[in-house]
């Protein structure tokens, strides 16, 4: 489909808007933004194919930033460039007064072993996680509001971060002082694409994205090869999921992620591998992710155990791990009300259980702000689950989900700068 009206998505994908809810506390009515949204989202689609045609790897957006920048400059915008690497803010004031909400976007592309699909492999960059999806819908809804800050309420700052797939970029801008002075946020937020139906968001209360520990445990002596791969075997067997290996197993997923006490209530998601060690030794590395995120502090313990009746090295970890990315409950709750006004009834989903595997360093951003991450459906009807799965090397997104995002994401950001808390 093309033109503007398959770019925003139809109500054969969403459902009817409810154009009678009139205009929100901020004084701009969803039909406002649904015009601005359809004359701006051909333009989003054709930016998201062009930072897609040209990935840049974490660190290396030099590219990208300078797309970004320019498109925000041109809505009048002055966007400040190279924040934590190459990183781009831009701050809009509306026309009155009110609070400041951040939305970020991450721009980086996935290295070539962060992706997968059974039996295949790439070997370049690629964006395969939906960055570019992200950067496209974050300038489209800078345009959008661009376009309306006459009836702006307070201001929304824009935040496209470098480096995301190594989660170094939200800490280095964040000691740029991305969200200090000025650009202090009250609320922060952003999307991520995600294996639901297009047309709609989910909505993720109280869960997100888990953590990541590390570990490297050191054995020596003439049998440290074999004891090495008996440990990494029992410290596998932590584990109680496992990467989705089949259409089967990845539509399973998608069920149990929207399942009230469904079995990813609780997971963990254990590696290990075995590797030549010092002084011709091996050693056991590797690294999980868990949830609750609590759970971290047992399963330390038992890695202890299990290297002690090994007879190796106590185990070396991270002082911390890195932490999980968990949304504001009441922030999500509100956020689905604003998604089903602005995209009709099936418009927001409800995720209650966290994604195993993949982390977010968007979680430091919700260490200093309140927020949530949404998870942008990019799955056409009747296309397949791979196709919408971040980070396989399928992934072939519905491009109709930019103008889906923008008009959901303008909304509740409107809403939210011109809310008393």
């Amino acid at each position: 489909m093309t033109g503007a009206g398959a770019l925003l998505g139809s109500a054969a994908l969403t459902g009817t808007a409810q154009a009678a809810g009139g205009p929100s506390a901020g004084g701009i009515d969803q039909r406002d933004i649904d015009r601005a949204a359809a004359r701006l989202a051909p333009g989003a689609v054709r930016l998201r194919r062009a930072i897609h045609r040209h990935p840049e790897l974490a660190g290396q957006e030099r590219r990208t930033a300078a797309l970004v920048a320019e498109r925000l400059g041109r809505t009048g915008l002055r966007p400040v460039t190279g924040v934590g690497g190459h990183g781009v803010v831009a701050l809009l004031k509306g026309a009155r007064p009110g609070r400041t909400i951040a939305y970020r976007a991450d721009m980086d592309a996935v290295p070539p072993d962060e992706q997968f699909e059974p039996g295949t492999a790439r070997r370049v960059p690629a964006h395969v996680c939906g960055h570019d999806l992200h950067t496209a819908v974050g300038v489209g809804v800078a345009e959008v509001l661009a376009r309306l800050r006459g009836r702006l309420r307070g201001n929304v700052l824009f935040v496209f971060q470098p480096a995301e797939e190594t989660l170094r970029g939200a800490r280095a801008m964040l000691d740029d002082g991305v969200l200090d002075g000025e650009h202090r946020a009250d609320e922060i937020y952003a999307v991520h694409c995600g294996p639901f139906a297009s047309g709609s968001l989910a909505v993720a209360p109280g869960v997100g994205l888990p953590g990541l520990d590390k570990y490297i445990i050191e054995l020596a002596g003439p049998d440290a090869e074999a004891r090495a791969a008996r440990l990494a075997q029992r410290i596998s067997a932590l584990g109680t999921v496992q990467p989705a290996e089949t259409t089967e197993d990845a539509e399973k997923l998608v069920r149990d992620l929207q399942r009230p006490d469904g079995p990813l209530a609780g997971f963990v998601l254990m590696h290990a591998g075995v590797a030549p060690g010092e002084g011709g030794g091996f050693r056991v590395q590797g690294a999980y992710r868990c949830w609750p995120e609590e759970r971290w502090t047992r399963l330390r313990a038992e890695i202890r155990g299990l290297a002690a009746a090994e007879g190796a090295g106590e185990p070396t970890f991270p002082p911390e791990p890195f932490p999980a990315m968990i949304n504001n409950p009441r922030l999500s709750e509100f956020a689905a009300g604003r998604f089903r006004h602005a995209l009709g009834p099936r418009g927001a989903l409800t995720m209650h259980a966290a994604f195993p595997f993949n982390g977010e360093d968007f979680s430091l951003f919700l260490r200093r702000v309140p927020g949530a991450m949404f998870f942008l459906g990019v799955r056409p009807e009747g296309g397949g689950v791979w196709e919408s799965m971040p980070h396989s090397t399928a992934f072939t997104p519905d491009e109709r989900a930019i103008g889906v995002g923008i008009r959901a994401i303008a909304r509740l950001l409107s809403d939210r700068a011109a809310a008393a808390a």
